[in-house]
């Protein structure tokens, strides 16, 4: 019970990589406030809404009257170059980006002595698939923002950001070339995620900040030639 009466908060913690971080901290006896666009029992609202924001951190204090550890994870609109419109760009950058930033201002006064924010970025923030600009930009930003915010609240509050690659989010058994192009020989899970944020906010990890972590099973490492790994390239 590491994390006993510590207070979290989690972007998007309703499903996925946000409810197994949400449900490691509250197994170890931390008190999590999640906000969600998904209806439930946690605080409804788009992150991308300043009103929100400024009304869920209210919120937040009115309750516990510190924050612990910010979990920066509500995922961004993935669209491509040819589909995404002006407004669904700004969007995922409000999602991805501007969020985490309003969210760590509004909780600065608030942070308790060894205070840690986690922002989940992704392996897109360095390698791409064609049509995912509108998400790629906002994993890219908010990797940037960790170390910028990690400088600037230096001696406050630790700042670190995670970079998961495939995530199954499914409980799906996923076998065969899918898990056997990761170097790790299966696809991730979201458990893989939450372990990595239990350590980073822990004691153990106080000496880390301003740092972007891939957990990946290893698949950005893995350079791909034409011709091997059982790989060809066509073309289109």
């Amino acid at each position: 019970m590491e994390f006993e009466n510590k207070v979290v908060v989690v972007t998007g913690g309703a499903q996925g990589i946000g409810k197994a971080i949400a449900d490691a901290f509250s197994a170890e006896g931390a008190k999590v406030y999640i906000i969600d666009k998904r209806q439930g029992d946690w605080f409804v609202g788009d992150v991308s809404d300043k009103d929100t924001l400024e009304k869920f951190a209210k919120d937040v204090i009115e309750r516990s009257g510190h924050v612990d550890y910010l979990i920066n994870n509500a995922l961004p609109l993935m669209k491509g170059i040819d589909e995404c419109t002006f407004e669904e760009f700004q969007y995922a950058l409000s999602v991805g980006v501007t969020a985490p930033f309003y969210l760590t201002k509004l909780f600065m006064p608030y942070f308790s002595d060894g205070a840690s924010i986690i922002n989940i970025a992704s392996s897109r923030d360095r390698m791409s698939q064609p049509q995912t600009e509108s998400y790629t930009a906002a994993k890219g930003g908010i990797s940037a923002l960790t170390h910028a915010l990690a400088v600037s609240l230096a001696g406050k509050v630790r700042v670190n950001s995670i970079s998961p690659g495939w995530i199954d989010t499914t409980g799906s058994d996923i076998t065969g070339p899918d898990a056997a192009q990761q170097l790790a020989g299966r696809v991730g899970k979201p458990a893989d995620i939450a372990e990595m944020a239990l350590f980073l906010c822990s004691e153990k990890a106080g000496f880390i900040t301003g740092e972007n972590i891939c957990i990946d099973g290893g698949m950005t490492k893995l350079m791909i030639y034409h011709g091997e790994h059982g790989w060809t390239f066509k073309e289109q």
